[in-house]
């Protein structure tokens, strides 16, 4: 390939076993676990706060022309999604058959783009095209097809690759599936079902900036520098003001409504128009995880991520320090301050407001316990 991109010079060029795979299924047909059914319909609108009756009344679902409740499109991978235990093995089975001599497809494109030093990922984009509603009782499959792979290109992180992954959704009636059906019997289902959705998936893969600066594969070394965040002209003025060391928050010219993340429009009344609030740092956690895995080697583990509820009525998701993960409890008074991971990046890490609390003392055996 001629005029590559200088910082890919010294990773393979797969550009040809690339082009070979669009077009290709990327791997078995994925059957939904359970049958479209209103208790999940129920909490999905429960959560997001949608209030259409449609989805959730009868009587109003046949007024608009339906025979009964329909599933928000939304929904629609909800139904196809897996939980923790069935991702791990299938992941571990890709993993498996991507080693073996035939490879699945996405596993061998993943290994391919990982030789030419790709191996940053990044969501760019989801565009979902609906054929029809998802009534109770349809059982959902999903096929998905290497779309397209752009040639290598420039991007906002770094050198890479654009890829683009088609999820075509088809349906049948739930009694119609086999109580334990084998991949032959899903995959003539999935392909004989009703069309239902169409969805193309974006990913960028890039060469990461510590692969950029050691120029090489397998460097080794320097610490990874931190994940550089998607930076867009919503919420560039939040980067810039943490760069300042102030954390700015966004604010509705219209309804005085704060939001956080920032957003184009007001939720609350549809504006357009926006101004920033310098918020003082002061603040309590309202929630809080301890990550302890996956790991990314630019962090410490275990690391506290908390939700923090500012006192100016908003809230923030960012990093905590200064208190040991087993201290860390709700309403937790905090401050924020700045870190400048270099000279591109500054974040609020919010530390306690006082001195840190200690860690609550370990619960007392159970009289009689084993």
């Amino acid at each position: 390939m001629s005029g590559r991109i200088a910082e890919l010079a010294p990773f393979a060029d797969r550009s040809v076993e690339l082009a070979a795979l669009v077009g290709q299924e990327s791997g078995p047909p994925q059957l939904s676990p359970h049958p479209v059914n209103a208790p999940m319909i129920h909490q999905w609108v429960e959560a997001m706060g949608d209030t259409n009756p449609i989805y959730v009344s009868d009587e109003a679902a046949r007024a608009f022309g339906h025979e009964g409740i329909v599933a928000p499109p939304a929904m629609l991978q909800v139904w196809i999604m897996g939980g923790l235990r069935e991702s791990e093995s299938a992941d571990a089975a890709e993993s498996a058959e991507s080693a073996g001599a035939t490879g699945a497809v996405y596993g061998t494109m993943s290994s391919l783009l990982d030789e030419e030093g790709l191996t940053g990922v990044r969501g760019t984009n989801c565009l979902q095209h609906y054929g029809r509603s998802l009534v109770l009782g349809d059982r959902l499959f999903a096929r998905s097809f290497i779309d397209s792979i752009s040639d290598p290109t420039r991007t906002r992180l770094g050198p890479g690759r654009f890829i683009t992954t088609r999820f075509e959704f088809t349906a049948v009636r739930d009694d119609e599936v086999p109580e334990a059906p084998s991949p032959s019997e899903i995959a003539a289902l999935a392909a004989a079902g009703d069309p239902v959705a169409v969805m193309r998936f974006g990913i960028v893969r890039f060469l990461p900036l510590e692969a950029t600066s050691a120029g090489a594969p397998g460097h080794g070394g320097a610490r990874p520098a931190r994940p550089r965040p998607a930076i867009t002209p919503d919420n560039a003025f939040w980067f810039d003001g943490a760069r300042a060391h102030r954390l700015l928050i966004q604010r509705c010219t219209s309804c005085g409504a704060l939001r956080h993340p920032p957003l184009p429009a007001c939720g609350a009344c549809q504006s357009l128009e926006w101004d920033t609030l310098e918020a003082s740092g002061r603040g309590v956690l309202y929630s809080f995880v301890v990550v302890h895995h996956p790991r990314v080697e630019s962090f410490d583990y275990p690391l506290p991520v908390g939700l923090v509820e500012l006192e100016e009525g908003t809230r923030v998701v960012a990093n905590l320090d200064g208190i040991a993960p087993e201290a860390l409890r709700i309403g937790l008074p905090l401050m924020a301050t700045f870190v400048d991971y270099d000279a591109d990046l500054s974040l609020p890490v919010f530390v306690p407001a006082g001195p840190a609390p200690a860690p609550a003392p370990a619960p007392a055996p159970t009289p009689g316990a084993a």
